[in-house]
């Protein structure tokens, strides 16, 4: 089998999936294979993650996306103590809402780290010791007596944290074929999610309780450590599972048995100095995106729908702790219908448009699917993300039932969850199954193949600055403008931005024969859908 394209770096989850299934093939397989040398796994190899047992890969699964949920669940749950800093240690709303923001600002450099170190070393060891970094970082929370160190420990956790984020949908890919992987991934994408939302639930709760805020970030580091669930879930359940890091390993034992230095593996070959992998993991994913002004709209798009999830932390306790009068614990619940909506929208995926998007691959073969068939997805869930805010923002009144509103959460969450869904791609006989966040980011997987992982990775660097700058401006746009206004306002930007999905649809294979970097022959070989 003729090697696949390769990547050469990721820098997220996305990146990540890309980067390992298009090595795959060549890694895995000797067929047609030159060296004779050259370690491959055999047919049926248990040492080859695609054939473990269905159970041990659905465990491993449910194990990513509990590590997805730690980190996630630690990004939010200081919302509901910022009221507390603010008293304790005579700060301005700002201040307190960094605990937030800079948590989220490490999502944007710990990616550029541990995508790269997990394809040099493997996920195992990346694991490891991220997270008991990440595990030494809440426990400097926990006992920390100032701002200053909270907030340092906070953006330090959250680098460290980024692991399981760029990592986990990876280790997923790494075991699942591409048949198989599509509806594990839909599963998996529940859990970013779910954490967020559990967040300000768990805080607001310990609040109302009356313990001290040390005891929030006692129970993340309970949740990550040695002595809790995941770091020991991490070193006695989950295994290596980077198949070109395993076959590093087999070429080892190969050599050590029988003497002859001539066996290797097709990760030992590689050779990138250091500047060419420093240019490839920092300068060029800028490059593209400075360049292609389609990329450029679709990652003000996304930012702009990741911004306005953390914006919530801020913006739901003006509606319901003030103008409702619930106090924190109540308050956070508010939150769970957005995980909840998150649940209705995987099933909406799974059932409905996944096998849409297989009947194309069959209809379209030999040829891809053109790019702009993956914009669907945003086309539906794009309208309905403007209207939950308008829903929110005029039955936010005190007035109203507070159900009412609540609900918009619901809407809000499926239309979000659909544009980050996870979706199965094939590509003109390559099979290519990636972790993506957001519908859109499938559209610039199928535009932009060769330079994938780059364009991706300038969108998560953006996407990531976005939802640390939002909550720190939430407050007093709500307090100022009025809850009514405010979230109008994001509904009119929401409205503003919807066309993107449509304009690319329609003009988007134009747009890709102007360009540099998105191959257009071949995708215009077949009918737009």
């Amino acid at each position: 089998m003729a090697d696949s394209p390769r990547v050469s770096t990721q820098t997220a989850s996305t990146a990540a999936q890309l980067e390992q299934i298009n090595k795959e093939d060549a890694s895995t397989t000797a067929l047609d294979n030159p060296d004779p040398f050259l370690v491959h796994f055999d047919e049926g190899d248990s040492a080859n993650p695609k054939n473990w047992s269905f159970a041990k890969k659905w465990y491993l699964t449910l194990a990513g996306g509990l590590l997805v949920l730690n980190a996630t669940f630690s990004s939010s749950a200081p919302s509901a103590l910022v009221p507390i800093f603010m008293e304790e240690f005579g700060i301005s709303q700002e201040v307190g809402t960094l605990t937030i923001s800079l948590f989220v600002c490490g999502y944007c450099v710990g990616p550029l780290i541990w995508g790269p170190l997990s394809e040099q070393y493997g996920r195992r060891p990346i694991f490891i010791i991220s997270f008991f970094i990440y595990m030494c970082f809440q426990i400097g929370c926990a006992l920390s007596q100032n701002i200053t160190s909270i907030l340092i420990f906070r953006f330090l956790g959250g680098t460290f944290a980024a692991a399981p984020l760029a990592n986990s949908g990876a280790l997923i890919s790494d075991i699942w074929d591409a048949r198989e992987r599509g509806t594990a991934l839909a599963v998996f994408t529940v859990a970013p999610f779910a954490g967020p939302g559990i967040g300000p639930v768990v805080a607001g709760y310990l609040v109302v309780a009356g313990v001290s805020w040390h005891w929030l970030f006692w129970i993340l580091t309970i949740f990550a450590s040695p002595a809790g669930v995941c770091w020991l879930q991490i070193v006695f359940t989950i295994p290596e599972t980077y198949s070109p890091v395993l076959l590093a390993k087999k070429a080892k034992e190969i050599r050590k048995r029988t003497g002859d230095e001539r066996y290797h593996a097709a990760i030992e070959s590689q050779n990138m100095t250091l500047s060419q992998r420093m240019e490839t993991i920092l300068a060029r994913p800028f490059k593209v995106l400075f360049r292609e002004p389609m990329l450029i709209a679709i990652t003000l798009y996304m930012s702009f729908v990741y911004g306005c999830i953390y914006l919530l932390f801020e913006a739901y306790p003006v509606v319901f702790t003030k103008g409702h009068n619930l106090n924190a614990g109540v308050s956070g619940l508010m939150f769970l219908p957005l995980p909840i909506g998150g649940f209705i929208a995987v099933a909406t995926y799974i059932l409905f448009f996944n096998p849409s998007y297989e009947r194309k691959v069959q209809e379209c073969a030999p040829n891809p699917v053109p790019p702009e068939f993956r914009l669907r997805v945003a086309m539906v869930s794009a309208p309905f993300f403007a209207v939950s805010f308008f829903w929110f923002a005029w039955t936010s009144f005190p007035s109203i039932s507070l159900w009412v509103p609540m609900m918009s959460g619901a809407l809000l969450g499926w239309s979000i969850c659909l544009i980050f869904v996870r979706c199965h791609n094939l590509h003109a006989g390559l099979q290519l199954t990636t972790v993506s966040k957001l519908a859109l980011f499938n559209y610039i997987i199928d535009a932009y193949l060769a330079v994938a992982a780059s364009a991706l990775a300038a969108s998560t660097v953006v996407r990531s600055l976005f939802g640390a700058a939002f909550p720190l401006f939430a407050t007093q746009m709500y307090d100022r403008l009025g809850p009514e206004w405010a979230s109008s306002l994001l509904g009119f930007i929401a409205l503003i931005m919807m066309p993107i999905p449509f304009v690319l649809s329609r003009y988007g294979p134009i747009l890709r024969l102007k360009s540099k970097y998105a191959p257009s022959g071949p995708l215009l070989s077949s009918s737009p859908a």
